[in-house]
């Protein structure tokens, strides 16, 4: 009874992790895809673009585990959930941007999802909890920082307003809620509202960590 009721929870948190995936595909595809129109790419750019920012984060978090080869280069719905997205935000970009009112809202949905499904992934591999939780972080922040770095700008994880914090936090939820043994769902579901929810009030108060400050001498120019 026991390993059968073992079986039952590891099918149950592969089956929520491939949800959370496919979901932070979407959501980062989207995002990626929208960044690319504002950019001017075509169509084969903007699913380029598509692809990248919603898979590199699982494959990077699939790597570094050992479950190769990555689930988004195994399974046809992570290229098929990208290409989606990107063929609706190429299409339908304006409509998009009606509803979303800021490709950074898509992004937030993007970080959460990627974090609690990357957290959970880890932590079904049986990596410590604080590996786990920083292992989520990453999932989430790998996308968007390989969307930037393929536009050519600064990633966002290294000036926006709590984008790496706001995925630590909902990783941090959901490794506490295994150890407390609390119920799948409402760790996972509150790991990712604690995300998405400081990101969008991050951006919304410009909330940000300390930066330097730049009132530092400048040197003689026989000295530079």
């Amino acid at each position: 009874m026991a390993i059968t009721e073992l079986q039952a929870a590891a099918e149950v948190q592969r089956t929520l992790v491939l949800f959370l995936d496919l979901g932070g595909t979407f959501a980062f595809a989207l995002s990626g895809a929208m960044a690319g129109i504002k950019r001017n790419l075509d169509v084969f750019g903007v699913l380029v673009l598509s692809f990248a920012a919603s898979s590199f984060g699982g494959i990077l978090r699939d790597l570094l585990i050992g479950a190769v080869p990555p689930a988004a280069l195994m399974d046809w719905r992570y290229l098929g959930v990208s290409v989606a997205a990107g063929l609706i935000a190429f299409f339908w970009s304006s409509l998009i941007e009606k509803f979303s009112n800021s490709v950074r809202l898509l992004d937030a949905a993007g970080l959460a999802f990627f974090a609690v499904a990357g957290t959970e992934k880890a932590l079904a591999f049986h990596l410590s909890p604080v590996m786990a939780a920083l292992l989520g972080m990453l999932t989430g922040i790998g996308g968007g920082v390989t969307r930037d770095v393929l536009l050519a700008e600064i990633p966002a994880v290294l000036r926006s307003d709590l984008y790496a914090v706001a995925a630590l936090a909902g990783a941090a939820i959901v490794v506490g809620g295994s150890m407390l043994h609390l119920p799948l769902i409402v760790t996972t579901v509150s790991g990712g509202l604690i995300c998405f929810g400081l990101r969008v009030l991050a951006i919304h108060w410009r909330w940000h960590l300390p930066v330097a400050h730049k009132g530092y001498a400048k040197l003689p120019p026989n000295e530079q």
